[in-house]
């Protein structure tokens, strides 16, 4: 009973990291209707900027919101110099729809590369601001301790968030109209550059609280080559699709399910599925539902 309780709980949390990367990428979807694939290095970057914060003030409440402004910056720098001119440039021709994505993808490589430059290869370390020793219950040890718990609240907190500011609020709909049809959008009054900018800036400032937890969460270091990175880009994607790619309920729902799916993959069929489990259950959900779990199907066009 144990034992499956604890599984249970490594997949909630593993899971809530997940859905706060899948929330940084729906956010860009959003707002600019670009996957962007350079989200682990953004996250990754942040986190480094977390990590000075923590070395001069050694403070992770201050750490974490440096992180967040520092992602918010650098999200909306790339998205100015970088992907506004390349979708202007590639308006027209065979690739213009995919050609911001494969960018994001060699800009994800050029970020790792930056950073590897900036702080060495070595290891530093981060620590987490509250105890990651698992609650006691009836004398047996759970695997989810305060720091867990905090992960799981900021994440519905942040979802939360973000829903109102999307659905509720003139920058919101700002948003959704800039993303399906700028041209309107503009004829609206809407400033839709800047409106994508501040799309990003979200973006970015969630995938520095995904990149902030990770690191805490695991075993506190931190290195340019981080696997971990590469795996929560890979997992905030898949749940990201899994939750429909439009949602941020979604989003959240799609995090928590993967995380919860993978964990029971790993301790009741074989560790050695780590690296596919995500693949296998983004295949059978989209099976099911290729919609994902909140999505609308598309309506046929004539």
């Amino acid at each position: 009973m144990i034992q499956l309780l604890n599984t249970l709980l490594i997949g909630i949390t593993s899971g809530g990291i997940y859905a706060l990367m899948a929330i940084s990428m729906v956010l860009v979807w959003r707002s600019t209707r670009v996957i962007n694939f350079a989200q682990a290095g953004m996250a990754l970057l942040s986190t480094y900027f977390g990590y000075e914060a923590m070395v001069n003030f050694d403070s992770f409440w201050i750490a974490l919101p440096v992180a967040m402004a520092g992602g918010a910056l650098f999200a909306a720098i790339i998205e100015v110099v970088f992907m506004r001119l390349l979708v202007k440039h590639s308006s027209s021709g065979p690739i213009a729809s995919v050609a911001p994505i494969i960018a994001t993808l060699g800009l994800l490589g050029i970020i790792r590369a930056v950073v590897s430059m900036i702080w060495g290869g070595q290891d530093v370390r981060i620590t987490g601001p509250i105890s990651n020793d698992g609650f006691s219950v009836g004398g047996e040890t759970l695997v989810f301790s305060p720091l867990k718990l905090l992960i799981l609240v900021s994440v519905i907190v942040l979802m939360l968030m973000l829903s109102i500011l999307f659905q509720k609020t003139n920058i919101g709909l700002a948003l959704r109209a800039s993303a399906y049809a700028p041209e309107i959008a503009r004829l609206s009054g809407v400033k839709v550059d800047l409106v994508r900018t501040m799309g990003w800036a979200l973006a970015g400032a969630a995938g520095a609280v995904a990149g902030m937890f990770q690191t805490v969460n695991g075993n506190g270091t931190l290195s340019p080559d981080s696997i971990e990175f590469s795996l929560l880009l890979v997992s905030g994607f898949i749940a990201a699709v899994i939750g429909g790619l439009e949602s941020l309920v979604g989003a959240v729902i799609g995090g928590l399910l993967l995380g919860i799916l993978i964990s029971f993959v790993l301790m009741y069929v074989s560790s050695a599925l780590f690296f596919i489990a995500p693949f296998i259950i983004l295949l059978a959900v989209l099976f099911i539902r290729p919609q994902g779990i909140i999505g609308a199907k598309a309506g046929r066009r004539a």
